[in-house]
């Protein structure tokens, strides 16, 4: 008799679990958007059911407000719809960036090894850079005279004097930063710094000047430094992948600008190289390499 009972409920398997978290008035919270909320914060295997929890109780304050303003009308506001598809455009577009650079491949031993010898003043020449950093607010002809004083030979003492008594606002700090932690391009150049130099580059407030203050030298063999290049390879594969990409689309597309877009440097513009921002890739910018991954790497202290 349990037999035919059990045939009777289902052959005498077990059903399925629920995937419904909770039920907040008619509508559903599911399994799967929990977990997909605990995937995003990346939780512990000992925290997971903690988490699931702190999850499941969020989703239910959202479903709540979401219900709230659909009876209020909020979800059919204009700046509300904006950014809607705003956002759908933005998760579509990022997950198209991270469809394409998958199919970027990994460097190999020749690379790695040419990468390296390359670059001397990020490995077998690396140094760490002691630095003072002055930030000017300052207008554009101001600028260039303080690009001609420094050029001259003056000090940053005196360039702090120069500043005061022109009435210039600035602000100093100080930083240690390892050859790797500058951007890319600006490693050569501060490798062929001597202490006590320094140098200007113009920002759309004013100017930066950077005093190297005291350096020293703290080279990298290829052991240790392989990791950080295997990384940053893959990162400048998948990043050239979407934008090559990206130029081929547009080579193939009719772009038209139209109104106050329609101007010779849109045109230019559409003619030429896309934009590196036209869709947002998720993989690291290759500007810089991964500081984390190069003090793992190399052993460092982060």
């Amino acid at each position: 008799m349990l037999a035919g009972l059990l045939a009777a409920c289902g052959g005498g398997k077990d059903k399925p679990p629920s995937q419904v978290a909770a039920k907040v008035n008619k509508e559903e919270i599911s399994v799967h958007q929990v977990n997909h909320l605990l995937q995003q914060q990346r939780v512990r295997a000992d925290q997971a059911d903690r988490a699931g929890r702190q999850a499941l109780e969020r989703l239910i304050d959202q479903e709540l407000a979401l219900q709230r303003a659909a009876e209020l009308r909020v979800d059919r506001e204009p700046q509300v719809l904006a950014q809607l598809e705003a956002a759908r455009r933005e998760i579509i577009a990022r997950a198209y960036a991270e469809r394409v650079a998958e199919a970027a491949g990994k460097p190999d031993a020749d690379e790695v090894r040419r990468y390296y010898v390359d670059k001397p003043a990020l490995f077998s020449e690396r140094r760490i850079y002691s630095l003072q950093e002055i930030s000017i607010e300052a207008r554009p002809e101001q600028v260039e005279a303080l690009r001609g004083r420094l050029a001259g030979g003056l000090s940053v003492g005196a360039l702090v004097e120069h500043l005061k008594g022109n009435d210039l606002r600035f602000t100093v700090s100080e930083a240690v930063r390892a050859a790797e932690q500058l951007p890319l391009g600006s490693v050569d150049a501060f490798a062929k710094m001597r202490d006590g130099e320094s140098v200007l580059t113009a920002t759309p407030t004013g100017a930066q000047v950077l005093l190297l203050v005291a350096s020293r030298s703290e080279p990298v063999d290829e052991a240790r430094a392989r990791p950080a290049i295997e990384q940053f390879l893959v990162n400048e594969g998948r990043r050239k992948r979407v934008e090559d990409d990206i130029r081929a689309l547009r080579a193939a597309a009719k772009i038209e600008y139209v109104g106050r877009f329609n101007e010779p440097a849109a045109t230019e513009r559409n003619a030429g190289q896309a934009p590196s921002a036209a869709v947002p890739v998720v993989v690291p910018a290759s500007g810089a390499l991964d500081v984390s991954v190069i003090n793992s790497g190399m052993g460092l202290k982060k």
